[in-house]
């Protein structure tokens, strides 16, 4: 079929998952857009190849086609400037010849077999030679382009600003190809920078900086109000080797100011006038409208003590003593009734600690519940995203709202309450998040006022009051896309300052979408550099904790590598921030355009590897759970029943349903030893391989880890179904809802127990359910609700949004309609409670947190491997050593031996080895406490070795050092 179509309109919008909508640039229509689940979310890509134009190029047949496409080639961007002296394109000169075409006003085009409408025409010297090595390597997907040279006494600078395009003649000196041109190698090589940018504040002048070395014109127009009014200054900006910069009076701080850039665009092809943002800015009006003029070392927006908060920061000895717990701001605390309803869903939730509530000091359900969490051992609060994104409007008298109270008459398996709920979805105060506008600046709506240096101080007491109760904050940054372009979109700034620079690119100059719209390119040096500096202000001016990378894979590795270190040189004397216990994670998944290196090495699981930087592993949670998000909704898992109790799903035969078994606990073991893959154990089949020598489904290697801090264990998060929805969905449907409980446990067990850093998702420990919604991201507060009083998990609100969900709403609904498949208030404290006590078996024993490779292959052993396995137990051994003997170290003054038995069967487990007899092994003194009667009766012989496991239950035994 012919790749151009019949043209859409061209006002069309899609929408996307976390990303809001999709504004394509008016040039570029799709045809079709194909849907890729990944383990992080739904997303859309929308590929080169399926896009048609609304131009003449849309006509494929008859005889003026040839004229009519290389009338079109203009709107293609398929040479690249690589260098100052080097222009790469993929065609074939023959005999003819290369001309470079320029036009300030860009008024290029083609007629009668020529270029017309250029001031610049230059003559370029075809060559033989390949592209230099250093071109080569930031530009790998080029790597077999052709190479034109630029004559060397080109006045590049000048010609940079204008509409470029090369174009091939023929001998008879007819025109037979025309393209425009990326210029990201030959603006990095000639305009890199590392001076101020942004608003920078001095005794008595306030100077603006901006990098726009393809812009013709600058001006910023200086305003006194947030939204409306005349501007009360137009001020040009003067440039000198592409920064434009001006100076003003100090008076101007808490004013507001917007850019004007005159530039050229190549998505309409004409030199546009783009009102943007700073993107440095540090402060914003509501939804972003106006640039606020700030000063974050102002003392006005310092909460009391401040300046004192990194020596008041939690301790922390070791990244191996990480574990996190993810949260939405909103979903924290939008229905929480102990705190007035004027700050819930916002940063001041987060500050009610010790208020009266009539005459007495008491803390709100969530911050209580979040101190549980940090007595348990929970280090570090994951935020999603708290940037200014697109979504959710910042003035919340705008937003819509639903009746919960008429939602809750509703049947549990209705399709009505998702009806109420997306029909506005996208005029609510809920959003995920994963929409990035300005990545430097806090989101309005989750302050009091959006408007000044509100949304500043209240997110800085937010992060106090986290730290207070003894937990680390960790921000999730989205460096990989941007969730508008072109010159119109009211949310696009980055594309408007420096077009076709920010964005990464495919081969005919149209922008990526692979990671859901807009992908990024951190290859250039600006890019990487905006990336760097916004990380250095979170730290410095907001002093978080940690960040979160959102689909890390499309962020050179290069960049991480340098953010990294940059976080780790920050000290408390020179920046007020200890940065060494900076904790930098993220996706590493490997995809898209940047797959297999495509864009340079990127930062995906197996790059990473050896840089001390996480990434999460996906490997144990598929193995727990079952399949994968892609994968068909009820394929079982370990902990979900696999083999052991089937469920509808057609695994083949029992003989098969083994197999998977055995190599899904195989998966679960590497994990356990922090996905190493250097690690020696024994496989299913009694053979001793390495980590990396262990295989998925497709052949990949199961390890990729070379450090145990590089693995963030998880089987939930905010993608996908929760943990308790997805044990419902994939277990026997007659199963017991007690029985699901303890599966949820037993889950939450193996990653608590593991080596690496565990990671899990809010309620995970309470049973939260979004009603069985498999992509939360815009189904507002119902059914995204928390609830810190217990009395509710959210099963059964309602059939989910149909958008995501509507082709398993059959097998949805059945469950939905059970009544026996919602808990009670008491399966969720006891949810509560075997989780803290798996934390704190966590931090009981630094053997659970060992720092390093050598040590955990030294003291951590499996047992129960091999073909003769008992099915669905695992059991686990850590040794230590004693002080003064040769051998291990001690690192554990309380307990000399570790013995974890994890049993998934939905009977007690026997299990015998003459590796574990004679040892003096009792049940840990916190299962021994708890009100958990199952796993008090866990039993071991210390004659034969035997243990004895109830079912569904970790049972975690310890050998106390003598006296």
């Amino acid at each position: 079929m012919s790749l151009w179509h019949s043209v859409t309109p061209l006002s069309t919008t899609f929408k996307t998952s976390e990303c809001t909508r999709i504004n394509l640039p008016t040039q570029l229509l799709p045809v079709s857009i194909t849907r890729r689940r990944l383990g992080a979310r739904h997303i859309h890509k929308i590929s080169a190849s399926s896009t048609v134009r609304c131009s003449a190029m849309a006509i494929d047949e008859g005889p003026t086609s040839s004229y009519l496409q290389l009338q079109d080639s203009l709107l293609y961007s398929q040479a690249f400037w690589v260098s100052k002296s080097i222009i790469a394109w993929n065609v074939n000169v023959g005999d003819g010849s290369c001309y470079l075409y320029g036009s300030k006003n860009a008024a290029l085009s083609v007629a009668n077999d020529q270029i017309q409408g250029g001031e610049v025409k230059i003559k370029l010297e075809a060559s033989a030679d390949r592209l230099p090595e250093h071109v080569i390597e930031k530009f790998p997907h080029v790597q077999d382009y052709k190479v034109f040279k630029v004559p060397p006494a080109l006045d590049v600078k000048s010609l940079l600003k204008y509409q470029l395009a090369v174009a091939i003649f023929s001998s008879d000196g007819k025109c037979t190809s025309v393209t425009g041109m990326q210029l990201p190698g030959v603006l990095d090589e000639l305009f890199s920078y590392e001076g101020p940018l942004g608003a920078i504040f001095t005794n008595d002048v306030v100077s603006l900086y901006l990098w726009a070395p393809t812009a013709q014109a600058v001006r910023a127009f200086i305003y006194r109000d947030p939204t409306g009014g005349h501007p009360l200054e137009v001020v040009q900006l003067e440039e000198f080797n592409g920064v434009w910069s001006a100076k003003g009076p100090r008076t101007w701080e808490g004013n507001y100011y917007v850019y004007e850039v005159s530039v050229y665009h190549p998505s309409t092809l004409r030199v546009e006038k783009c009102i943007a943002n700073d993107p440095y800015a540090r402060g914003l009006s509501a939804d972003g409208r106006r640039t606020l003029i700030v000063d974050l070392d102002s003392g006005t927006l310092k909460p009391e003590r401040w300046d004192n908060l990194a020596d008041e920061k939690p301790n922390l000895l070791s990244f191996s003593d990480i574990s996190i717990y993810e949260l939405h701001v909103r979903d924290f605390s939008a229905s929480d009734t102990t705190i007035p309803s004027d700050v819930r869903g916002g940063y001041l939730a987060f500050t009610f600690l010790l208020f009266s509530v009539n005459f007495f000091l008491k803390d709100s359900a969530g911050m209580l519940h979040l101190k549980r969490l940090s007595c348990a051992g929970i280090t570090h609060i994951h935020l999603l995203p708290t940037f200014q994104f697109a979504g959710v409007d910042d003035e919340k008298d705008k937003w819509k709202n639903v009746d919960f109270k008429m939602l809750e008459t509703l049947p549990p398996d209705s399709d009505e309450q998702q009806y109420h709920i997306t029909a506005i979805q996208n005029e609510d105060g809920y959003n995920w998040g994963y929409n990035p506008v300005l990545w430097g600046v806090p989101k309005g709506s989750y302050a009091s006022n959006p408007n000044g240096s509100c949304r500043i101080i209240e997110f800085r007491k937010m992060v106090q009051a986290i730290n207070s109760i003894g937990l680390r904050v960790v921000l999730d940054v989205v460096y990989n896309h941007l969730h508008a372009s072109g010159p119109y979109d009211e949310n696009s700034v980055l594309d408007k300052i420096v077009p076709g620079y920010y964005l990464r690119r495919n081969a005919d100059g149209f922008i990526e979408h692979s990671t859901c719209i807009n992908n990024t390119a951190s290859e250039h040096f600006m890019v990487e550099r905006l990336i760097i500096d916004d990380l250095l202000c979170w730290a410095t001016h907001f002093k978080v904790d940690g960040f979160r990378f959102d689909l890390m894979g499309h962020i050179m590795k290069r960049t991480m590598v340098k953010a990294r270190s940059m976080l780790h040189k920050l000290s408390k004397e020179k920046n007020g921030v200890d940065g060494p216990r900076i904790y930098v994670y993220g996706e590493g998944w490997d995809f898209g355009e940047v797959s297999k290196n495509g864009r340079g090495i990127n930062a995906s699981q197996f790059n990473i590897s050896g840089t001390g930087i996480g990434s999460f592993n996906d490997r144990i949670r598929d193995a727990m759970l079952g399949g994968s998000p892609f994968g068909h909704p009820l394929q079982q898992g370990f902990v979900t029943g696999l083999s052991l109790e089937p469920n509808d799903y057609d695994n083949g035969t029992k003989s098969d349903a083994e197999h998977l078994l055995a190599v899904s606990k195989d998966h679960i073991l590497v994990g356990m030893a922090a996905n190493l893959k250097d690690l020696v154990l024994t496989n299913y089949e009694g053979q001793e391989v390495k980590g990396c020598e262990v295989s998925t489904h497709d052949g990949a290697p199961v390890a990729y880890a070379s450090y145990p801090i590089e693995t963030v264990n998880y089987v939930s998060a905010h993608d996908n179904e929760t943990l308790f929805d997805i044990v419902s969905l994939k277990t026997p449907i007659k199963l017991s809802v007690d029985a699901r409980c303890r599966m949820n446990h037993l889950a939450t067990s193996v990653i608590a127990l593991s080596q690496g850093i565990p990671f899990f998702h809010s309620g995970d420990e309470i049973l939260r359910s979004k009603s069985l919604d498999r992509d939360s991201y815009n189904s507002g507060d119902w059914f995204n609700r928390l609830d810190f009083s217990y009395t509710s998990n959210n099963w059964g609100v309602g059939l989910p949004p149909k958008e995501k969900n509507e082709k398993s709403w059959s097998i949805i609904k059945t469950r939905l309609a059970d009544p026996s498949f919602k808990p009670q208030k008491s399966h969720i404290l006891a949810a509560l409670e075997n989780f803290s006590s798996f934390l704190s078996i966590r931090y009981s024993s630094p053997l659970f947190r060992l720092r390093t490779t050598n040590s955990i292959q030294a003291r951590v052993r499996f047992h129960n491997t091999g073909p003769s396995w008992v099915p669905g137990v695992i059991v686990m051994s850590i040794e230590d050593g004693y002080e003064g003997v040769p051998g291990l170290s001690q690192l554990d003054p309380i307990y000399s031996y570790i013995v974890v038995i994890i049993n998934a069967r939905p009977t007690d487990a026997l299990f015998t080895s003459p590796a574990l007899r004679g040892r003096n092994l009792n049940l840990h003194p916190i299962q021994m406490s708890s009100t958990d009667d199952i796993v008090k009766d866990s039993t071991y012989d210390s004659s034969s070795g035997c243990f004895r496991i109830p079912a569904r239950t970790t049972s975690v035994f310890v050998e106390p050092r003598e006296a």
